[in-house]
């Protein structure tokens, strides 16, 4: 069972790089590719530092799960009090990119489930708490607002040739 969680919460991030990475380099459109690229590279590391900010100025929790349960950790994990989850946060962080610079629902679909299966990991593993992983996807998220939002301002022939593909 241990290591079925310990592929949950440490191995599913390679699918989810994988399959992002695909969406990501051959399913958006020529045209837009620079544009994509840069929005989401933007969105990364607005996501990044925002987790860190929000991280340094409050953490619900000192110790991790396993650390007050006295028991060994199920998963890899930073030396830190946990909060946000960083695996949550870049998956998550994934499932937006493909999204946005996509719009493919069946590579966002697969992406999705792999990222939940990740936090639930996670949360199994004792590294986290559901609102570290919780934490980790809504910052990924507030992180993609900015750019989800200016790219509505873009010409519409730029997103319909975009959603098209």
């Amino acid at each position: 069972m241990q290591t079925a969680i310990k592929l949950l919460a440490d191995g599913m991030m390679v699918p989810i790089v994988l399959v992002a990475a695909y969406a990501l380099l051959w399913k958006v459109p020529r045209t837009v590719k620079y544009d994509m690229y840069t929005r989401v590279f933007m969105a990364g590391i607005t996501s990044y530092v925002l987790a860190k900010f929000i991280g340094a100025l409050w953490q619900p929790e000192k110790m991790r799960p396993f650390e007050q349960m006295g028991i060994d950790p199920g998963a890899a994990y930073l030396n830190n009090p946990g909060f946000p989850s960083d695996h949550a946060l870049f998956a998550a962080f994934l499932v937006f990119a493909v999204w946005f610079a996509t719009k493919n629902k069946p590579l966002t679909i697969i992406v999705g489930v792999m990222t939940l299966l990740v936090a639930v990991g996670r949360v199994l593993a004792y590294v986290h708490t559901p609102l570290d992983v919780a934490g980790g996807i809504a910052i990924a998220a507030l992180g993609t607002v900015w750019y989800y939002a200016h790219v509505k301002k873009q010409p519409k022939s730029i997103v319909a040739k975009n959603a098209k593909k």
